[in-house]
């Protein structure tokens, strides 16, 4: 969002079990070009602590000691258009994502504390939301199949592959090095399930987020 390619990215992680919390600032410290601004485990010490103009984004735990995290992600967005959020939680709550107010809906991000472990998975995820994306989490994604009847259903598999992999927050070119196919090649199967999905061009709105909660809305766990 508010991230140039030469400051460092600004995090902050709230997180109430100790443990993890300083896996956490260990594992993003460690990234070049991260910069971990604060650690902390209650909303009360998060609304206190990140101001304007101090961080850019916030990997924040849904379920706090003295309150909801979503709740304090749209208080702090509120407060800092510009703040990505990166939700964790040890539960299946994605579709949390599809309950959030108009005016702070863009630059979330959702991982499962039991699922993604990986250090890539987080820091792609980081990143991501930082821009302004939102980002879900790709080995629940895996296990998600179309809606019979929806838009996401009428994609190819090859749009559809290319879906997912934009919704876990990959940029064309990391999805043309996932699938051994050239970035134009990963543009047109981008415009195509634009197409089939009816989401437009206007500049007030993030296609890729509007993509990747369209997957989220028209997909269901595996039969």
């Amino acid at each position: 969002m508010s991230v140039t390619s030469t400051a460092p990215l600004r995090i902050a992680v709230v997180e109430d079990q100790p443990l993890f919390r300083s896996m956490l600032e260990h594992t993003l410290s460690g990234i070049p070009g991260f910069e971990v601004v604060a650690a902390v485990g209650t909303a009360t010490e998060a609304a206190r602590d990140l101001r304007p103009g101090t961080v850019d984004c916030v990997v924040l735990d849904i379920d706090l000691p003295d309150g909801n995290g979503i709740a304090l992600g749209v208080t702090l967005r509120r407060r800092m258009p510009d703040l990505g959020i990166l939700l964790l939680s040890a539960h299946d709550a994605m579709d949390l994502l599809l309950d959030l107010p108009a005016d702070v809906a863009a630059g979330w991000g959702y991982l499962s504390k039991t699922s993604s472990t990986s250090e890539e998975v987080l820091v792609s995820a980081v990143r991501a939301a930082a821009v302004g994306e939102t980002v879900l989490d790709p080995a629940l994604l895996a296990q998600m199949t179309p809606r019979a009847g929806s838009a996401v259903a009428r994609l190819t598999d090859r749009q559809y592959e290319v879906l997912r992999l934009l919704a876990s927050g990959l940029s064309n070119a990391g999805i043309g090095d996932r699938l051994g196919i050239t970035e134009k090649s990963v543009q047109n199967h981008v415009n195509g399930m634009y197409a089939t999905l009816g989401i437009d061009s206007d500049p007030k709105r993030n296609p890729r987020v509007s993509a990747a909660l369209r997957l989220l809305e028209e997909t269901g766990p595996a039969a």
